[in-house]
C-alpha cells in the first residue's frame, strides 16, 4: 500500500492523457444539477464518475493530484474561498478513499498503459470505489449542510437521497464505459470528454424532469392534507408542510380579514407561533410571499422564510402560487363548514331552547322527561313542577311587553339558579315555566324542592325603576306508572290549577281532584267554536229587598251550554277563557245578552238594573269602556241601569290603567260593585281606590251570619262602612228565612240567593216577575213584618246609588 502511494515520474507521452483526465475532472465537478435546501444550495455533479475513471487508469498519487487540480479548476471562480477549500478537500479525500478501495480490490494501474482487468473485477472494483467515495462525500457534505441549515443530520443525509443515488449510478456506468474504451487506445479519452458531457446533460435533464415530477407529486400530496374541515388544522398543516415542500426554513400565514389579524408560523413538522400579528416575535428573515384570496378579495398572505436571500425559479414560483391557491380554497371551505356548523348548532339550540330566556323549551323538556321514562334512573324518582305566574298580563298591559320580558328573564334566572344539579328548567311559553325534578329519594322531597324554587320568586323584581312582586302557583306531579310524558304534564297542569284555585303556592296532583281539570283541558280547544256558535248563555238571579221581598235588580251569570257536557258554570271555564285570548269576545257576548234581557224587562214594565260580572283582565283593556258604552247606546239603556261587578284584587287596584278604566265608566254613569267583599287581602285598601257604588258580602259570611258572632261582626262592620260611604250592600247566598232576618237586623237591605230564586233564563225570570208572589207582580217573597209594624222614614237619595237606603 505504501508503494501505491509513491508517485512515479510521469512519462512525457502520457501527459496528454493525464491532462485530459484533469479536464474531465474539472468538467465533471461542475453543477450537474443544483438543488436548494432551505437557504443553502447544494449541487450534485458527476465528480464521482470522473474519479472512478482516474483511480481505474492511473496510479493513486496521480489520481489524487489530478482530482485536486481538476476540482480546483472548476471551483476557482467561486468568490467564497472557504467553499473552494472545502470542495477541493472533500473530493480529494474522496478520491483517496476510492483509490485505496480500488487498490485493495485488485485494480493497480501503473504509469504505462496496461490492458483493462477482467470485466467482473473491474465492475466490482468500481462499485466498491464508488461506495467509498459516496461515504466520504455524504458524511462531509451532509454534515456541513446540517450545520448550515440547522436541519437534523439524518434528515440532511436523507434529503433528495433518490436523486443522489441515481446520479451515482449513472457515474459508475460512465466510468465503466470509459475505462473499457481507453483500454484499447488511451487517446480516445479526448473524444470521451464531449461524450461524457453529453451523457451528463442527458442525465441532468432526466433527473431534473424526475425532480419536478416528484415536487409536483409532493405538492399534490401536501394540498390533499389541507382538505380538512377545521380551520385551525388547515393552518397548522400548511405552515408545517410548506417548509419541507419548498425547502424553506419556516412558513407563516397571516389572516387579515378577522377582527384581530391572526398569525401562524411553523417549520417542518413543528408549530412555532400562533396568535395575533401584533404579539408575534419580530423577524428579519428573507421572505417570499403569495397572497391568499377569498371570494370577495384578499384574506391574507402565505410567506416562506429563509435565513439568507433566496430566489425561486419559475417552476418553484408556480408551485408556490398553486399551493397558495389550494390553501385559499381550503381556508374558504373550512370557514364555510364552520359557518354551516354554527348555523346547525344555532338551529339545534333554537329548536330546544326558548329565545327569550335561554331556558329549555317545551320540546326539550318533553324529550328529557321521555328519556327518564325510558331508563328509569336508579338514583331516585322524578317529578314535574309546572309554574304559572299570577296576573302577569297586567305587567305587559301596564308597563309594556319589554318590561314583561325583563320579568320573564329574571324569573328564568332565579329558577335556574335555585334548581339542583340534574334538574331541567324550561319555559313552556307565555308566563308558564316547568322544572323537571330528578333524583328524588321520596315523594315529599318534590314538594319541598318546589317550595324552595317558588320562594325565590317572592323577592321583588326591579323593572324600569319600579319594584314588582311576582306571585306564582306551582303544580307537582310524580312520574305516573303509565301514560308517559303527556300524562305527567297533564297531571302537573291539573295540580297547578288546583294551587291557583286554593290560593296556595304549590299543590301536588291528587287523582280525586282530577275530573274537573280534565274537562277544563278539553274545553280549552273548544272556546273559539263556542263563541262562534253562541254557546255562551246568560242566566239571571234576582236581587230583592230583604224587607219587602220586591225584586230591585238582577245579576247576570254566564253559562256555557256545552253540547256534550251540558251547562258549565264560570268556575269551570272562566280561567280557561281568560288565558285563551277569547276574553273580549266572551265579555261582549255576555254584555249583549244581558242588555237584551234588560230591554225586554223594561218593555214589560220591569225597569230593573242588571249586574254583570267583569273579569279583572277586561279592565286592562283600554277599549273596554268604549265597548260598554257603545252597547248601552245600541240598546237605548241608560248607563245607570248597568252595574259592573268587580273582583276584589289588590294588584289591579294599584294599576293606573285600571283607575282610568273605572273612572271612565263611572263618569259615564255606569254603576260599579265590589264582589265578594271581605275575602281579599286588603279590602279597605282596595275600596279606597276603586270608585264603587255597591258592596257584595261574600256568601261564606252570609251562611254563618245567624250562627257565628265573627261572621255577624263582619257583616255589621261592612254595613256600617257602606253607610258611611253611602254605598249599597248586597248579601250573596241567602238560603233561609233566619238568614234573611239576621241580615235585616244587621242593617243589610238587599240580598240574593236560593231563598228567593235560582238563576234562570231571561224569559223565565220575566214570567216569574209577572206571576209574582202572593198575587204581587215583581215580588218574590212576603214582607218580613206585617203592614204597619215598621214605620218607613223619609230617605235621602244616595247620589252614588240607584237603590234607596232604609234606616236600620
Amino acid at each position: 500500500m505504501t508503494s501505491a502511494l509513491t508517485a512515479e515520474a510521469m512519462p512525457l507521452a502520457r501527459v496528454p492523457f493525464f491532462a485530459a483526465l484533469t479536464v474531465i475532472i474539472a468538467a465533471a465537478s461542475g453543477r450537474l444539477i443544483l438543488l436548494r435546501i432551505r437557504s443553502e444550495k447544494r449541487s450534485f455533479s458527476a465528480t464521482s464518475g470522473s474519479i472512478l475513471l482516474i483511480v481505474a487508469t492511473v496510479p493513486l498519487p496521480w489520481a489524487i493530484i489530478c482530482t485536486a487540480l481538476g476540482v480546483f479548476a472548476s471551483k476557482i471562480f467561486i468568490r467564497q474561498p472557504m467553499k473552494v477549500i472545502f470542495n477541493v478537500g472533500k473530493d480529494t479525500v474522496g478520491a483517496a478513499a476510492a483509490g485505496s478501495v480500488a487498490f485493495l480490490a485488485g485494480i493497480r494501474p501503473g504509469m504505462e498503459l496496461e490492458a483493462a482487468p477482467s470485466l467482473p473485477r473491474l465492475v466490482l472494483a468500481l462499485i466498491a470505489a464508488a461506495l467509498a467515495y459516496a461515504i466520504v462525500d455524504d458524511l462531509l457534505g451532509s454534515t456541513v449542510m446540517s450545520l448550515a441549515t440547522r436541519m437534523p443530520w439524518r434528515q440532511a443525509i436523507r434529503h433528495n437521497r433518490d436523486v443522489v443515488i441515481r446520479i451515482r449510478g449513472v457515474n459508475i456506468v460512465l466510468a465503466l464505459l470509459t475505462v473499457l474504451i481507453i483500454g484499447r487506445q488511451e487517446l480516445l479519452v479526448l473524444t470521451m470528454v464531449p461524450t461524457v458531457l453529453a451523457l451528463q446533460l442527458a442525465t441532468k435533464n432526466k433527473i431534473r424532469q424526475r425532480a419536478d415530477q416528484e415536487a409536483w407529486r409532493r405538492l399534490a400530496g401536501t394540498t390533499d392534507q389541507l382538505n380538512v374541515t377545521d380551520l385551525t388544522t388547515v393552518l397548522h398543516a400548511a405552515v408545517t408542510l410548506a417548509p419541507e415542500l419548498f425547502s424553506a426554513d419556516e412558513a407563516e400565514i397571516e389572516l387579515r380579514d378577522v377582527d384581530l389579524p391572526r398569525l401562524i408560523r411553523g417549520s417542518a413538522g413543528r408549530l412555532r407561533y400562533e396568535g395575533t400579528v401584533a404579539a408575534a416575535p419580530a423577524r428579519n428573515d428573507w421572505t417570499i410571499g403569495a397572497d391568499l384570496e377569498g371570494p370577495s378579495g384578499p384574506i391574507g398572505a402565505l410567506r416562506l422564510r429563509f435565513r439568507k436571500p433566496v430566489k425561486l425559479n419559475e417552476s418553484e414560483q408556480y408551485k408556490l402560487q398553486t399551493f397558495a391557491s389550494s390553501l385559499s380554497t381550503a381556508i374558504g371551505n373550512a370557514r364555510a363548514y364552520a359557518e354551516l356548523q354554527r348555523i346547525n348548532a344555532e338551529n339545534a339550540y333554537a329548536a330546544t331552547h326558548d329565545p327569550l330566556t335561554g331556558l329549555a323549551n317545551r320540546r326539550e323538556l318533553l324529550d328529557q322527561a321521555d328519556r327518564f321514562f325510558g331508563r328509569r334512573a336508579p338514583d331516585g324518582m322524578f317529578a314535574m313542577l309546572l309554574i304559572d305566574l299570577n296576573h302577569f298580563k297586567e305587567v305587559n298591559d301596564t308597563l309594556g311587553h319589554s318590561a314583561g320580558d325583563d320579568v320573564l328573564r329574571e324569573v328564568a334566572r332565579r329558577l335556574e339558579s335555585a334548581a339542583r344539579q340534574g334538574d331541567l328548567v324550561a319555559r313552556l311559553g307565555g308566563d308558564e315555566f316547568a322544572v323537571l325534578l330528578t333524583g328524588l329519594p321520596a315523594p315529599a322531597v318534590a314538594t319541598h324542592r318546589a317550595s324552595d324554587l317558588l320562594a325565590t320568586l317572592e323577592r321583588t323584581i326591579e323593572v324600569d325603576g319600579m319594584q314588582l312582586t311576582i306571585e306564582a302557583a306551582g303544580g307537582i306531579a310524580l312520574a305516573p306508572g303509565s301514560g308517559g310524558v303527556q300524562e305527567l304534564m297533564r297531571r302537573a297542569d291539573v295540580a297547578m290549577y288546583e294551587a291557583k284555585r286554593g290560593g296556595r303556592r304549590t299543590a301536588i296532583y291528587a287523582h280525586a281532584r282530577d275530573t274537573a281539570d280534565v274537562g277544563r283541558l278539553v274545553l280549552g280547544g273548544e272556546l273559539s267554536r263556542a263563541v262562534t256558535r253562541r254557546e255562551f248563555m246568560v242566566d239571571f238571579q234576582p236581587i230583592v229587598d230583604l224587607a219587602s221581598g220586591e225584586v230591585v235588580s238582577a245579576e247576570a251569570l254566564a253559562r256555557w251550554h256545552h253540547p256534550e257536557h251540558g251547562d258549565l258554570t264560570p268556575m269551570q271555564f272562566l280561567e280557561t277563557v281568560e288565558r285563551s285570548g277569547q276574553l273580549p269576545a266572551f265579555a261582549a257576548a255576555v254584555l249583549e245578552e244581558s242588555l237584551t234581557a234588560l230591554s225586554t224587562w223594561r218593555e214589560a214594565g220591569f225597569d230593573l238594573p242588571v249586574a254583570v260580572n267583569v273579569s279583572p283582565r277586561s279592565l286592562l283593556d283600554p277599549t273596554f269602556p268604549a265597548t260598554v258604552l257603545d252597547r248601552l247606546g245600541a240598546h237605548g239603556v241608560p248607563a245607570d241601569r248597568l252595574v259592573l261587578e268587580l273582583a276584589e284584587t289588590l294588584t289591579l287596584s294599584q294599576l293606573e290603567v285600571v283607575d282610568r278604566t273605572l273612572h271612565e265608566l263611572r263618569d259615564a254613569g255606569v254603576k260599579l260593585a265590589l264582589d265578594d267583599f271581605g275575602t281579599g287581602v286588603s279590602s279597605l285598601s282596595v275600596l279606597s281606590r276603586m270608585p264603587v257604588h255597591q258592596l257584595k258580602i261574600d256568601r261564606e259570611f252570609v251562611v254563618q251570619v245567624e250562627t257565628s258572632t265573627e261572621a255577624a261582626a263582619v257583616v255589621r262592620s261592612t254595613v256600617d262602612l257602606a253607610r258611611s260611604l253611602h254605598l249599597i250592600v248586597v248579601a250573596d247566598g241567602v238560603e233561609s228565612e233566619p238568614q234573611r232576618h239576621a241580615l235585616w237586623e244587621l242593617g243589610c237591605l238587599t240580598g240574593q240567593g236560593h231563598l228567593f230564586a235560582r238563576p234562570m233564563r231571561a224569559g223565565r225570570l220575566l214570567a216569574t216577575l209577572q206571576r209574582g208572589s202572593g198575587g204581587r207582580p215583581g215580588f218574590l217573597a212576603g214582607p218580613l213584618h206585617k203592614s204597619g209594624s215598621v214605620v218607613r222614614m223619609a230617605h235621602r237619595r244616595n247620589p252614588r246609588s240607584s237603590l234607596p237606603h232604609l234606616p236600620a
